[in-house]
């Protein structure tokens, strides 16, 4: 099954403290909103991603389509960075590790969502709130956005291999076959609350 990652969300550090208000007032593309929100937030234009900054250094980056932007964007920010805040050094060589893949797909068919809810476990469809059904699957863990059309995004991946098994599973699912890893998660639930 096909599918188009949309988004990266990654976490990194730049190895030195930062001040917040002192980046906001010297960086342009820096909003810092302490009463709203304890991080900054620095927008990249190239590539386009978006980067929460935290005092302790750590950074959430998120908006990219490719690993290369990950890496491009954690190099970027921290020369912006550095030429403000000599502390913080410019990275040459980053880790990071992905926290979520958000991904887009189609099943090309059209779905009974109300259907769907009623006869198979884990799927919530609430209509008058949100037109899509909710689809969580246990291994990997994952939710899914399942509408009409058959079209759906996949949020909660922490690698590429959590989508191809998730879309596999909902397919599954979809097609009346059982899933062994949702029914253990559902008779564990039941027998905890006994």
């Amino acid at each position: 099954m096909e599918y188009k990652i949309v988004n990266l969300v990654a976490s990194s550090s730049l190895g030195a403290a930062l001040d917040l208000y002192n980046l906001a007032t010297a960086i342009p593309e820096v909003e810092y909103e302490p009463e709203q929100f304890p991080g900054a937030i620095l927008k990249l234009d190239e590539p386009k991603v978006s980067l929460l900054l935290f005092k302790n250094g750590n950074i959430i980056i998120s908006g990219a389509s490719c690993e290369k932007d990950i890496k491009a964007a954690i190099k970027k920010a921290s020369k912006v960075i550095n030429e403000v805040q000599s502390s913080v050094p410019i990275k040459d060589r980053v880790t990071y590790k992905i926290v979520n893949l958000v991904a887009t797909s189609n099943l090309n068919k059209q779905i009974d969502l109300f259907n769907a809810a009623v006869t198979l476990d884990n799927i919530e469809y609430e209509p008058e709130q949100f037109p899509g059904a909710i689809v969580r699957i246990f291994n990997p863990k994952l939710t899914m956005l399942l509408f009409k059309n058959g079209k759906l995004i996949c949020a909660g991946a922490k690698s590429e291999e959590d989508i191809v098994k998730g879309l596999n599973k909902l397919k599954k699912v979809l097609a009346g076959q059982k899933d062994t890893s949702i029914e253990e998660k559902v008779s564990k639930k039941k027998v905890s609350k006994k």
